[in-house]
């Protein structure tokens, strides 16, 4: 039989055997397997912290304020293709509250001090092409098909225009 040493630890009974070499062996692998974890973790971490405090502030695109007179009031070549359609009063009370709709949108976002004039132009623009596509869907088929030709007929002017020499 083998002989139990006396184990240092005050608190347990003089006779207590000690932790075998295996187990010691098991809580050092594990404390490095969390010690190369939380390492690989800062240093993936650390770049990142570090440009946030390196880098210069970069400078702030200076906003143009953009008055609501400069909201584009309608797309002109997007209401020539709905127009000379025949729409039902329901047809158009419900393209009408789209348009209202995003009139409010744009009114917001141009009053919005946050955005540049870049990021206002292209939600503007995004807000226009919604109203046309919900506006869009409104319709008939007929009547879809009349303006998806007037919008090829529309861009193909644009082409040509376009393509001349200036």
């Amino acid at each position: 039989m083998k002989a139990f040493k006396k184990n240092p630890c005050t608190s347990c009974s003089p006779y207590h055997p000690s932790p075998k070499k295996g187990m010691r062996m098991n809580v050092n692998r594990f404390a490095k397997a969390g010690a190369i974890a939380a390492g690989f973790f800062l240093l993936c971490a650390t770049p990142g912290l570090t440009r946030a405090q390196s880098s210069p502030p970069s400078p702030v695109p200076s906003s143009h304020k953009v008055s609501p007179a400069t909201r584009p009031k309608e797309d002109a070549s997007q209401t020539d293709d709905f127009a000379g359609l025949k729409l039902t009063v329901e047809q158009k009370a419900k393209i009408e509250e789209i348009r209202q709709t995003m009139r409010l949108r744009m009114d917001a976002v141009v009053k919005d001090e946050k955005l540049d004039s870049y990021q206002k132009d292209a939600m503007l623009q995004g807000y226009q092409r919604l109203a046309n596509a919900q506006a869009f869907e409104l319709l008939k088929p007929n009547q879809q098909r009349e303006v998806r030709e007037k919008a090829r007929a529309r861009r193909a002017v644009q082409q040509e225009q376009q393509a001349l020499p200036k």
